[in-house]
């Protein structure tokens, strides 16, 4: 394949520029946001569990509460009616006045039993209300840092892709100009060789794959019209000569 050597030139100008777009593109996956979004989101979700679980204890509770009062109103106005009879007089039968006497204490001691149990659910409602109320604070903690952190991450998007857009028009303006069966080639062996299609001969070194070629490859590569395209003998990549490829 032949090629002018100021389009050889001009696929390292390209190349250039597809190494820029792959390292952008690495900086944008590896973003240190990433890792703390995926982190603050794990957080969230398992305090968020916690505090469902939390507000189902609370809700559950004050029910408990609701229906344990509801008992106590119930012994107390039985009490109450009780004792309404037992002052009025109207039950004059000894055996009748004990036996009322004696369920007004057992009611006094049910409704004492249910006004503890009263106290006791109460207690457990405050602290599953004061873990609703903590947890409340740490998902909003942790969502206000997972805010920050995806405001810094799609701050670093917004640069990145403005500069990739920026890479992405030029290298098409510098592609253009350079014939198709050598871009061709040149973006076949970039697929097959990591990225790096063509690369510098300097110092008798391809700076593709680091390595220094022979002195018979050198001789051939000295004898070879400017215009043809050579390639590694090692890498197979595209080899562009300059000044200082030490031919």
């Amino acid at each position: 394949m032949n090629a002018a050597p100021a389009d050889q030139i001009r696929l390292l100008d390209v190349q250039a520029l597809d190494v820029r777009l792959q390292q952008l593109a690495h900086k944008r996956r590896s973003l240190p946001e990433h890792a703390e979004i995926e982190s603050l989101t794990k957080d969230q979700t398992q305090l968020r569990d916690l505090l469902v679980a939390a507000q189902t204890e609370e809700s559950d509770t004050a029910r408990e509460q609701t229906k344990a009062e509801q008992d106590v109103d119930q012994v107390r106005q039985r009490a109450t009616r009780d004792q309404q009879r037992l002052d009025s007089g109207a039950i004059t039968s000894p055996k009748d006045l004990e036996s009322l006497q004696r369920e007004i204490a057992s009611l006094a001691k049910r409704q004492g039993d249910l006004e503890d149990i009263v106290l006791e659910v109460m207690e457990r409602r405050e602290s599953a209300q004061e873990r609703v109320a903590e947890l409340t604070e740490r998902v909003g903690a942790v969502q206000g840092k997972a805010d920050d952190a995806t405001a810094r991450r799609d701050a670093a998007f917004e640069e990145i892709d403005g500069e990739a857009a920026t890479v992405t028009k030029e290298r098409e303006v510098i592609a253009a100009a350079i014939p198709a069966d050598l871009l061709k080639l040149y973006e076949k062996l970039r697929e097959q060789q990591g990225g790096i299609g063509a690369a510098k001969l300097y110092q008798r070194t391809c700076q593709g794959c680091r390595q220094e070629l022979s002195i018979t490859d050198i001789n051939e590569i000295r004898q070879a019209a400017p215009d043809t395209v050579v390639r590694c003998e090692n890498c197979r990549r595209i080899l562009v000569r300059t000044a200082e490829s030490g031919l």
